[in-house]
C-alpha cells in the first residue's frame, strides 16, 4: 500500500482486571486508536524522511501514550467501523477474550469456605468430623452436664502385660455420615476416633468444656459403662511418665503433685453434675485423614479411664469416653496445633430436633471468609474454658439480670453440657417471665418430671413449632453498652424449649446456681444448635452464625474427598 497516502489504523486495547482477592474493584478496559501523527499525502519521500526519528522508518513505532491528548488520537467508533472488516473482527475478538478472562478469574472468588490445600502446601491442615446422636433411653430424667476440672486422687493403674494398644483419637474424614437424632431424649453428641495399632474406633462425647480425651480402659477396669466398644487395653510401654509435660500440666492445679515412685501420670476429673473418672494418661497412636485426602498417625496423649463414677455411667451406656477440645494443652487441639499440623480453631454445627448429628472440625479450613459474628475470649487464672463477657441478656424486650444487678456476667460455651443453665436471678426472672403463657392456654404440669417445668397444652404438640408463637427469643448482647454496636447471639423458642415423651414443652434451662460456682451462664447443646460455632485459639476469638448443620454440600464432599454417595 505504498501508494495510499491515507494514514494507516492502528487499535490498542489495555485490559486491566482486578485482583483475584477483591474482585469488586472491577475490570477497566481502555482501547483507542492513532494514525502517523503528521500525515501529509503532498510530500517527497525525502521530506517524510525528515519527520521520522529512528533512521529506519518501516522498524519504527509510534510513540504511545497513555492517554489521548492530541484529537487525531481520540479514539473513534466511526473510524473504526469504517475501516477494514479484520479491524473490526480483531476489536470484538479481543473484547470477548477479556470479557471471557475476567469471568474466569472473578468466579474463584465466590466460595465461602476454603478448599483444600495442595499436597506442596506447608499450611497446616484440617480435620473434619462427623458427628452422631446417642441413642438414649426414652423418659430418661438424669441432665448431663460436664465442665470437667483436673483434680487429685491417689488411686492407681494396675499394669497388665498382656494388654494390646488400641487407641483413641482420630477421625477419617473419610467417615463423613448423615445421622439423625436431638437433644431430647438422646441427650449428648459423639464421634468416631480411631487409635492404635492397628487402628480400633471408639464413639466419644464431643465436649469443648473439657480438656483431657479419655476413654474407659481394661487396666483392669474398676468401675466402667457398657460402652460401645470393647474396653481399650493399654500396655506398659504406653504409660506416660510422670515427669512428662503434658503430665505436669494436667497436675499443675493439684494439691498433691506427681508420683514419680509410680512411673505413671495418674488423674481424676470431677464434672459439674458431680461424675468422675479417674485414671492414667496413656501415649498412643492417632490416625487421621487431612481434608486434601493425606492419611497420617502421629502420638497422642489421652486418658485411659479405669474408674468412672456418677451420672457419667449412664452416657457411656453408648459410648466410651469423651473428646476434650478445650484450651489446655492436653486437649486434642492444642496437640495437633502444636505438631504443626492444624492451626488451633475448633468448630462445631449441632443439627436441630428432627434431623440430629451434625459435624465438627480441627483446624481452619471450613471457617467461613465472611458471614461470622465474632466476641473475644475472656481469660481467667482458674479456668481453661471458652468463654466471653455478656452485658445483657433479654426475654423480648424485658431485661434479666445477672447476680442481683444487670452489670457484666460471664457465658461459657459447653458442647458437653445438654442443656442451657442461667445464673440464679436469671432464671427466676426467666420463669417469672414465662408465667405469662398460662394465660395464653399452656397450663404447667408438674407431673412430667422429664425437666423442672413443663406445660401441657389443650391441643397436640407434636414439635416446638406448635408453640413456639407462646414464647419469645432470648437475646444475649456482647460487646459495646450501645445497643447499636453490640453483638447479638439469639436463642429462639426451638432453642431452649424441647417436647417430652408425654407431649409435653418443657423448658431447657435450668438454675445453674451450683453450676461453675453459680456465675456464669453456660449455653448447652439444645442453645448451639443450629449454629455453626467456631472457637479460634489462634486469634482468641469465638465466633457463630447460623446453619442448617446438615451434611457438607455435594460440592464440598467432593472437594475434600468425602466418602462417595454410594456410601452415604
Amino acid at each position: 500500500m505504498e501508494g495510499d497516502q491515507t494514514p494507516q489504523i492502528k487499535g490498542v486495547v489495555i485490559i486491566s482486571l482486578p485482583p483475584p482477592d477483591n474482585p469488586s474493584l472491577g475490570k477497566t478496559i481502555t482501547a483507542f486508536t492513532y494514525s502517523d501523527p503528521y500525515p501529509q499525502p503532498s510530500l517527497q519521500p525525502n521530506q517524510q524522511q525528515s519527520h521520522q526519528t529512528l533512521p529506519n522508518a518501516q522498524s519504527s513505532d509510534p510513540p504511545l501514550q497513555s492517554y489521548p491528548s492530541n484529537p487525531q488520537l481520540s479514539f473513534s467508533f466511526r473510524r473504526l467501523f469504517h475501516s477494514t472488516p479484520m479491524k473490526l473482527l480483531s476489536f470484538f475478538g479481543i473484547l470477548l477474550f477479556a470479557l471471557f478472562l475476567y469471568g474466569s478469574v472473578s468466579s474463584t472468588n465466590t466460595q465461602i469456605l476454603r478448599g483444600p490445600k495442595n499436597d506442596d502446601d506447608e499450611r497446616p491442615s484440617s480435620f473434619f468430623f462427623p458427628l452422631f446422636p446417642k441413642f438414649g433411653v426414652l423418659g430418661q430424667k438424669d441432665v448431663k452436664m460436664k465442665l470437667g476440672k483436673l483434680v487429685q486422687k491417689e488411686k492407681f493403674l494396675t499394669q497388665r502385660k498382656d494388654g494390646v494398644g488400641s487407641g483413641l483419637v482420630a477421625f477419617d474424614s473419610s467417615s463423613v455420615l448423615r445421622v439423625s437424632g436431638n437433644v431430647y431424649p438422646d441427650g449428648l453428641y459423639f464421634t468416631i476416633l480411631r487409635v492404635g495399632n492397628p487402628p480400633k474406633s471408639y464413639f466419644l462425647d464431643v465436649d469443648t468444656g473439657s480438656d483431657l480425651t479419655w476413654m474407659q480402659c481394661d487396666a483392669p477396669c474398676r468401675s466402667c459403662g457398657k460402652g460401645a466398644h470393647v474396653l481399650y487395653k493399654p500396655i506398659k510401654s504406653n504409660l506416660v511418665p510422670s515427669t512428662d509435660s503434658l503430665c505436669l500440666d494436667v497436675q499443675k492445679n493439684q494439691k498433691n503433685g506427681n508420683h514419680d515412685s509410680f512411673r505413671q501420670c495418674d488423674y481424676e476429673i470431677q464434672y459439674a453434675d458431680h461424675s468422675s473418672s479417674l485414671g492414667v494418661l496413656i501415649r498412643d497412636e492417632l490416625h487421621l485423614v487431612t481434608t486434601n485426602g493425606s492419611k497420617i498417625k502421629l502420638n497422642f496423649v489421652f486418658g485411659c479411664g479405669y474408674d468412672q463414677e456418677g451420672l457419667l455411667l449412664n452416657t457411656l451406656a453408648k459410648t466410651d469416653g469423651i473428646i476434650g477440645l478445650g484450651r489446655a494443652k492436653v486437649s486434642l487441639p492444642y496437640q495437633l496445633a502444636s505438631k504443626g499440623l492444624i492451626k488451633n480453631v475448633v468448630g462445631h454445627c449441632l443439627s436441630n430436633d428432627g434431623v440430629g448429628g451434625g459435624y465438627m472440625f480441627l483446624g481452619d479450613d471450613f471457617v467461613p471468609y465472611w458471614g461470622m459474628t465474632w466476641v473475644p475470649m475472656a481469660y481467667t487464672h482458674t479456668s481453661d474454658l471458652y468463654q466471653t463477657e455478656i452485658l445483657g441478656i433479654k426475654y423480648g424486650n424485658r431485661p434479666l439480670r445477672f447476680d442481683g444487678q444487670s452489670k457484666v456476667g460471664k457465658v461459657v460455651f459447653d458442647s458437653g453440657s445438654s442443656y442451657t443453665y442461667f445464673t440464679k436471678e436469671a432464671y427466676l426472672d426467666l420463669v417469672a417471665s414465662l408465667n405469662e403463657v398460662s394465660g395464653l392456654g399452656l397450663v404447667q404440669d408438674d407431673s412430667d418430671t422429664t425437666l423442672p417445668i413443663c406445660w401441657q397444652a389443650n391441643f397436640p404438640i407434636k414439635s416446638v413449632k406448635d408453640v413456639q408463637d407462646y414464647f419469645k427469643t432470648l437475646t444475649l448482647r456482647f460487646g459495646s453498652k450501645w445497643l447499636i454496636l453490640s453483638t447479638l447471639f439469639q436463642i429462639p423458642p426451638e432453642g431452649y424449649l424441647i417436647i417430652s415423651n408425654k407431649g409435653h414443652v418443657c423448658l431447657g434451662i435450668l438454675d445453674g446456681s451450683n453450676v461453675n460456682d453459680g456465675s456464669s451462664i453456660i449455653l448447652g447443646d439444645i442453645s448451639l444448635r443450629g449454629y455453626l460455632v467456631v472457637y479460634d485459639n489462634a486469634k482468641q476469638k469465638i465466633g457463630w452464625e447460623r446453619a442448617d448443620c446438615g451434611m457438607p454440600s455435594r460440592r464440598l464432599r467432593k472437594k475434600n474427598n468425602f466418602i462417595p454417595d454410594s456410601m452415604l
